[in-house]
């Protein structure tokens, strides 16, 4: 099962698969399905299969990663599209983040979809994970819907080294407006807008949230980017700065947004708030399926799918390193792919 998951991996590595451009390793992936006699489905460009025997009475169990990959680093010293075995190691873009999960899981949908188990399986091989786009998991999971399909649980294959994510922290992103009034600043004319957005950011430098979640810590407020002025003798009447919000599950987005906004004086505008915050139970059937294993439970800080994924328990978990994504001469080592599979199946047996 390792080498179909190397071939199968090396054959989307040379196929570039950047965000919203996936239409060359969705055709991969598709026919992979059909090769292996599993009538495959496609929605733009995420691929997904149903189990034998699907009962609507049973739960059902989501299988998910992405395809998807970020643009090659710039510090590239090897041909990212082209996959290269080195000392036990597979080299391309895409291969830790997240090829080698989605793969993995592939191959264990293949070997239980005909298995008399006590759940329903669902592969989403999904897109635009790595740009949150409208055409990936938030395109798909209406998809499944309108099909009849109800999700009760998740697996959610990303770069952890096989260890069990229970929760990733949300994030809302605030574009912030200090205003004030343009004067020369010889004469110390005009309220300086400047002056008001750092009143504003010391604020939230310094704000308190009542409610702390139990598994994923206190949200931070982080000011990343600031601009204003056009010209040394003039005071500034607009000053723009960026806020990056860590939510948790102590508050929703929105309320998180209100928050922040009762204690400054700036316009504070949310891009969005769909990313939330994502914990499961301790006590879910997923995290003892794992925990049964020697896994150890984390909190991931990291960003995935899990974000969009609200209505019900999901959990991250797959082969490579964290650290390896989004990296020049991305590698993820074949063991790990083989591990991943034999993890990937054993969690499965103890769901049974």
């Amino acid at each position: 099962m390792t080498d179909s998951a190397v071939a199968l991996l090396s054959s989307l590595i040379v196929t570039p698969s950047l965000s919203r451009q996936e239409n060359g390793t969705a055709d991969i992936l598709e026919q992979w399905l059909v090769s292996k006699g599993i009538t495959a489905h496609r929605h733009h460009n995420n691929v997904w299969a149903v189990s034998d025997r699907y009962d609507p009475a049973r739960k059902t169990l989501l299988l998910n990663s992405h395809h998807d990959t970020v643009k090659p680093a710039a510090g590239y010293t090897r041909e990212p599209f082209t996959p290269t075995i080195e000392n036990g190691r597979l080299y391309g873009l895409g291969s830790n983040d997240a090829g080698a999960s989605l793969v993995s899981l592939a191959h264990v949908f293949s070997h239980f979809r005909s298995a008399p188990l006590p759940f329903n399986l669902i592969l989403a091989m999904t897109a635009e994970e790595e740009v949150t786009g409208e055409n990936g998991m938030r395109a798909m999971l209406p998809e499944l819907q309108s099909n009849g399909i109800k999700i009760d649980m998740a697996i959610v294959g990303e770069p952890t080294s096989m260890q069990p994510a229970v929760g990733e922290r949300g994030l809302v992103v605030l574009d912030c407006t200090a205003t004030g009034v343009s004067g020369h600043a010889a004469r110390g004319e005009g309220i300086n807008a400047l002056y008001a957005a750092i009143d504003d950011i010391n604020a939230l430098r310094n704000i308190k949230f009542e409610r702390q979640s139990a598994l994923l810590g206190p949200i931070s407020v982080t000011t990343t980017v600031i601009n204003a002025g056009k010209q040394h003798n003039v005071v500034p009447d607009e000053c723009k700065f960026v806020v990056d919000v860590r939510t948790t599950d102590a508050y929703t987005n929105e309320e998180t947004v209100e928050i922040i906004r009762s204690a400054i004086k700036s316009e504070a505008v949310p891009r969005s708030t769909r990313l939330r915050a994502n914990a499961i139970d301790l006590n879910h059937e997923l995290v003892r399926a794992c925990t049964a294993l020697g896994l150890k439970p984390f909190v991931s800080s990291t960003m995935s799918d899990m974000a969009v994924m609200h209505s019900f328990p999901s959990l991250k978990i797959g082969p490579g390193e964290s650290s390896r994504s989004h990296t020049a001469d991305e590698y993820i080592e074949i063991s790990e792919i083989d591990t991943g599979l034999k993890t990937y199946i054993d969690i499965l047996n103890n769901l049974k």
